[in-house]
Formats: C-alpha cells, sequence, structure tokens
C-alpha cells in the first residue's frame, strides 16, 4: 500500500512539473487604474490557487471558532468528576 502512495504522489508531482514546464510563456494580469504584472502563466495558476486556499481557510475560521467553544463547553447535564 505503502508503494502505490509514494507512485501516487510521484506522478502528482511529475504530473506538476511537466504542467509548470509547458507553461513558462509570460502572462499579463491587469489590475485595476492601468497597473499590469507580467509573471509566467505558471506563477499566475500557482498565485490564484494560493490566493483561492487562503480565502477558503479564512472562510472556515468561523465556523472552527464556534465548534472549538461548543467543545469546550461541559455537556449538558453532566457533571464534573472529583
Amino acid at each position: 500500500m505503502r508503494f502505490l502512495v509514494w507512485l501516487l504522489r510521484a506522478f502528482l508531482f511529475f504530473a506538476l512539473f511537466a504542467f509548470a514546464l509547458n507553461n513558462r510563456h509570460t502572462a499579463t494580469v491587469h489590475w485595476f487604474f492601468g497597473q499590469s504584472w507580467n509573471a509566467p502563466l505558471v506563477i499566475v495558476v500557482l498565485a490564484a490557487f494560493a490566493g483561492g486556499c487562503a480565502v477558503g481557510v479564512l472562510a472556515m475560521v468561523p465556523a472552527w471558532w464556534h465548534h472549538r467553544r461548543q467543545a469546550a463547553r461541559p455537556a449538558p447535564g453532566a457533571t464534573a468528576a472529583a
């Protein structure tokens, strides 16, 4: 089973590496007020992915805090063990 997991990891690594090598062309990202950013396409895609992950994690923080507070409260009707 470990061999299959490492094989899957190696395949994923080489697939992403090949993607990066095939997308070295310069891409231009146009921002507001006439600003633009020139970078390799793979960097633009990586930045968009990282930004999406960050937004997703930040969106989950209130729910995590809520569940953590609920887990810290004693259950109703439960007594503390002496």
